[in-house]
This record gives C-alpha cells, sequence and structure tokens, in this order.
C-alpha cells in the first residue's frame, strides 16, 4: 500500500449488511481492502464480517462508539486530512443512522475533508418495503426514549402524523413501546413487527398496536427489530377550526404560507383554501 498523500485524504461511510453478509456491495470489499484506517462500531464484528467476505484486513483498525467518538473523530479526521482513506462502519447498516458516525461527518466537513459514501443495505427501507403499509410518504423516528414518560411525550407529537412512521427498538423494550403506541396513536392502528430482517429466522408480524403487543409479550426471544406504523387517517377538517388556528399562528408571527401549510397538513384541509380564507380575514 502506498504511503497517504496529504490533501487526498476522505472520510468514506459504508454500510454494512443489516443480518445476511452476502448483501455485502463489491465496494465494500474493495473498501474494506483498500482502507488505510477502519473505524468500526465493534472491532470484533468487523472482523467477523471481513472473515466472511474473505477480506484480509491491512488497515489500521480503531474502535467509534457512542462513547468515544468525539475524541476519536478528532483522530479520524486528522488522518484523513493528512491523506488516508478512513473508512467508517457499524454493526449493521448505514453510519450516522441511529448509529456512530455523525460526529465524525460534522468534525470532517468543519475541517474540510471530503465524505463520501459506500451505500449499503437498510433496515429502514427493508422494513418500509414489506410492511404491507404506506410507502409513497414516511419519516424515520430513530429509537423511541426509554422512560415511559418522555416515550408518551414522544409519541403525543406523532398522533397526528399522517406519514408512514420507521422506529426501531431495542427487543426488551418492544413490547412496552407497543403498549405505549396503542395509547397514544390509537389500540387499532396498523402496524408491522419486523425482527431479523435477511437472517435466518426472518418473521414480519401485521396487525394493528394491540394485537402486536400482546404477541410480543409472549415471546422469549425477539432479535433485532424495527417496527412501522401506519400514519394518522385523513379526518374531516373543520374548516371554520382550521381557520382559526391559521389566523393565530399569523398573529403568534408565523408567515402566512406556513402557518396556511402546517395546518394543512395536520387536519386534512386545503392548504390553498385555507390560505385564501385567511387572506379574505384580513383584509
Amino acid at each position: 500500500m502506498s504511503a497517504p498523500e496529504p490533501g487526498r485524504g476522505r472520510v468514506v461511510l459504508a454500510g454494512t449488511p443489516i443480518g445476511n453478509p452476502d448483501d455485502a456491495p463489491p465496494r465494500l470489499v474493495t473498501a474494506l481492502r483498500t482502507a488505510d484506517v477502519i473505524a468500526a462500531e465493534d472491532t470484533r464484528r468487523l472482523r467477523r464480517l471481513c472473515a466472511a467476505l474473505g477480506v484480509e484486513l491491512t488497515a489500521r483498525v480503531v474502535s467509534s462508539h457512542e462513547h468515544n467518538e468525539d475524541s476519536r473523530g478528532e483522530d479520524l479526521v486528522a488522518a484523513a486530512a493528512a491523506g488516508a482513506t478512513v473508512l467508517v462502519v457499524t454493526d449493521a447498516g448505514m453510519p450516522t443512522v441511529s448509529d456512530p458516525g455523525y460526529r465524525v461527518v460534522v468534525a470532517a466537513a468543519a475541517a474540510g475533508v471530503p465524505v463520501t459514501t459506500v451505500p449499503g443495505p437498510s433496515a429502514v427501507l427493508a422494513a418500509l418495503a414489506v410492511s404491507g403499509l404506506a410507502t409513497d410518504r414516511f419519516c424515520f423516528e430513530g429509537f423511541l426514549p426509554r422512560k415511559a414518560g418522555e416515550r408518551a411525550s414522544a409519541l403525543a407529537e406523532l398522533a397526528r402524523e399522517r406519514r408512514t412512521m420507521v422506529f426501531f427498538e431495542a427487543p426488551h423494550r418492544l413490547a412496552a413501546s407497543l403498549e405505549a403506541m396503542a395509547q397514544a396513536l390509537g389500540a387499532d392502528r396498523r402496524a408491522a413487527v419486523c425482527r431479523e430482517l435477511t437472517k435466518t429466522h426472518e418473521e414480519v408480524r401485521r396487525g394493528t398496536l394491540t394485537e402486536l403487543a400482546q404477541w410480543t409479550s409472549g415471546l422469549a426471544k425477539i432479535g433485532e427489530v424495527t417496527l412501522v406504523v401506519a400514519g394518522a387517517p385523513a379526518t374531516a377538517a373543520d374548516p371554520a377550526r382550521a381557520l382559526e388556528e391559521v389566523l393565530a399562528r399569523v398573529a403568534a408571527g408565523e408567515r402566512l404560507k406556513d402557518a396556511a401549510a402546517e395546518v394543512a397538513r395536520a387536519t386534512g384541509a386545503s392548504k390553498r383554501e385555507l390560505y385564501e380564507a385567511a387572506l379574505s380575514a384580513r383584509r
């Protein structure tokens, strides 16, 4: 391997398989073989992945996880600034997506160090695709708060979200999260629990939040989990109340266009009609 050339280094975010090593793209194999430095969330898992892919590591391997990413990120960016190719990988999926890597990207951007990606498998998109729920508009909400009160508050804010929602959840908190969702979003809200995606014991269970909570509570071992939850159903908007809310937002300093758009999204009312009604009311 030739010596790194100053000014030619970069940080590479590489997606890794979410379960099945055969899903590794060819570019990941090349990146693992040619990197100067590899920052891994768990170095043991990295070595197991490389063994499965037939990759002999020649790079310097360091750990980079949630507990040391701030300090480690400075070293990684310094190495890239000096000319090294720094490969960042996590245990599964794409770095920075509810995984380490974000701070490294921020530090690299601040230092003017190029950042690029080797795209790979995504648990978010895989779960969304097999959920049987609407895929035209969706949002990713990551992990819910661990504390019950904070979790309930977060879900209350999402109760009127119209887009399909995707969450990650730890196996031991899954039942509690499904029960909290049923209370905040509605017992009959449709959802899908996707576990062990791409692995031998992959399973997708669809049903209402209440049904899924009851099913999950009886499982001894659940495996890696991605939750997909249907968005709030459209409801008939009360034109007078919707207009009243738009005018209140405008009076508080919000732009009319933005207020109309937000109220329309939340209530299902027509954004154009709300905007025009608000204009008339202000004349």
